[in-house]
């Protein structure tokens, strides 16, 4: 406009607008700042997403806080969402299914213990599960085992089998880390062949850890092991191709020393696994319970 109009002063073109000088001169100074402050808190995302690199927003906004309000940056987690939206750094997640769980099978499937038990210690409970890993145009097996008080992984094992000896492994090295022998302790896990066969249930009663299952399959009553799978595969990229399992192997180690050290958990108060570890009592969740569409219904029919 100034230079369509060389000949108009700047203060009357300001006053064209409803505009005084001074606040023409102070939003662009605003402007700037916020450019300023983006740049910052971009860097910042930026760093922490070398080591944990597929968090979502509400983790990164909770890891940012502290340092947004040392350098005085007003910004919410909205704010931080769309600012994240606009350079194309969400997350968007691809599910692919692959079927790791036989459930199919003649031995003995034990009973659900842990359906109504209140959870309020690390090592009260273990649960388990196998997840797939594909190296080149194979698939290899991830078995985890997962503490479902603090969330951490305690013991994993990658096996180019479904076979029980890859469970066994992750189970063997979750039992050296137990430091917790005064406690009733129960293991939990889906109903799959490796975990009902003689080697492993024998390996479970040898460490003293009761046995619980999940009830005809239904994988929601082992959503803690579930959710684990998820946040390896989706915010550490696990679900990407190797080269080979001596590359797989190497990104899951560094992947889970970052999950239990590094990664704050929405489940746990935003504490990391090893944090949360040393805890008692129950943690504050920091995520809202989704409604199920037949709630939904109950709750609007009661209007």
């Amino acid at each position: 406009m100034k230079e369509s109009h060389a000949q108009v002063g700047f203060g009357p073109l300001c006053m064209l607008f409803g505009k005084t000088r001074y606040a023409f001169y102070k939003k662009g100074k605003n402007q700037q700042r916020w450019l300023n402050e983006e740049q910052i808190v971009l860097e910042m995302v930026s760093i922490i997403r070398r080591e944990l690199p597929c968090t979502g927003t509400p983790k990164l906004y909770h890891m940012l806080r502290k340092t947004l309000q040392d350098h005085h940056i007003k910004m919410g987690r909205d704010s931080l969402h769309r600012l994240l939206c606009g350079n194309g750094l969400t997350i968007r997640p691809r599910k692919r299914y692959v079927v790791t769980t036989d459930s199919r099978h003649w031995m003995k499937k034990y009973p659900n213990l842990i359906k109504d038990l209140v959870i309020n210690e690390s090592e009260q409970v273990w649960v388990s599960d196998i997840t797939y890993i594909q190296v080149g145009e194979a698939f290899n097996f991830l078995s985890l085992i997962t503490d479902a008080y603090s969330k951490q992984i305690m013991g994993f094992c990658l096996h180019p089998t479904l076979e029980a000896e890859g469970c066994m492994n992750a189970l063997k090295m979750a039992l050296s880390q137990k430091i917790k022998y005064d406690i009733s302790h129960i293991h939990h896990s889906d109903r799959g062949a490796q975990y009902c066969c003689g080697d492993y249930v024998d390996l479970l009663h040898t460490a003293g850890l009761g046995i619980s299952m999940t009830e005809n399959g239904d994988p929601y009553q082992n959503a803690i092991a579930e959710r684990v799978n998820g946040i390896l595969k989706y915010e550490f990229s696990l679900n990407r191709e190797f080269a080979d399992t001596t590359q797989a192997l190497e990104v899951i180690q560094k992947s889970i020393r970052a999950y239990n050290e590094l990664s704050p958990h929405m489940s746990c108060n935003y504490l990391t696994p090893v944090q949360a570890h040393q805890m008692k009592g129950v943690l504050e969740k920091k995520w809202k319970p989704k409604v199920k569409q037949k709630e939904k219904e109950v709750l609007f029919d009661s209007v």
